[in-house]
């Protein structure tokens, strides 16, 4: 390929990229994330889900049916602060036309999110985690590859559902982790730690009821067919929610206003069947 067509394959994926990051509009999320809340209850390893709302979120979500599409690995204090002052950023993602970066928490105030905690991971596995997405920061997604940015200009493709998570995987390996998760699964399969794997019979026993014949043989898939989702529906990780994390009384709640229900009742009648006033 000539230098030529190089830069101009460059520049229309340039292109393509800010059209695929630009927001809907009248996104509200119904549960903002506080990141101080966040940043108490996170452990470095954890994924953060979030529900995006550009146009690459709006393909996504389709093609993985799922409200979350988008993940961020959280490294705790690994990345230095900011020599701007600026918030210190504690979570490492990959973003189309940024490539791997590390970001703030106070990045997604206004995002609906969720925890995903890999059960029971050893403080050894989570710090090579961890520093496998460190060492990953910087590297950049390849803007070439127009066949892998315009198959998100069809959020609604006309498939059958069990090809739409193979249209994510399209493509040539690595331009695929711009959706993030790829790169995050890759990270828990250096540590051999199960996301969402297959499960086969051993062959030859398939008829046979003993304990020995019915084990099963796991397959770790590619990590380029893992989506955010795959973390929510995972039986390995645990959904961590910070109002129950620090103690919920609902009991405690502050309602609006309702109508006053202690109004006094005739013999037989309960409130709502007591009389109202008329003026």
């Amino acid at each position: 390929m000539s230098e030529q067509t190089s830069t101009m394959l460059d520049r229309l994926g340039r292109f393509l990229a800010r059209r695929l990051q630009s927001e809907s509009s009248g996104y509200q999320p119904y549960t903002p994330s506080d990141p101080q809340i966040l940043h108490r209850t996170l452990h470095p390893g954890d994924i953060l889900l979030i529900e995006g709302n550009q146009r690459i979120s709006a393909a996504i979500k389709y093609l993985t049916q799922s409200t979350w599409s988008h993940a961020a690995l959280y490294v705790g204090d690994a990345l230095p602060e900011p020599e701007d002052g600026s918030d210190r950023p504690r979570l490492i993602e990959v973003n189309l036309g940024e490539g791997c970066i590390g970001v703030p928490l106070s990045k997604y105030r206004t995002y609906n999110t969720r925890i995903c905690r890999a059960s029971g991971l050893t403080p050894d596995d989570r710090e090579v985690i961890v520093n496998f997405m460190i060492s990953k920061i910087g590297s950049r997604y390849d803007m070439r590859n127009i066949f892998d940015l315009l198959r998100y200009f069809m959020p609604t493709p006309p498939v059958p559902v069990r090809w739409r998570r193979r249209m994510i995987a399209l493509g040539s390996g690595d331009p695929t982790r711009a959706i993030c998760s790829s790169l995050i699964a890759e990270a828990f399969q250096k540590v051999r730690y199960p996301i969402l794997p297959e499960i086969t019979n051993a062959p030859g026993r398939t008829a046979a009821h003993s304990s020995y014949s019915r084990r099963e043989i796991l397959h770790i898939r590619h990590h380029t067919l893992y989506t955010p989702r795959d973390f929510d529906l995972s039986p390995y990780f645990e959904i961590v929610k910070p109002t129950l994390v620090y103690g919920f009384d609902y009991k405690r709640l502050v309602w609006a206003h309702e109508p006053d229900q202690t109004q006094e009742t005739g013999p037989g009648e309960t409130a709502a069947e007591a009389p109202k006033e008329t003026g």
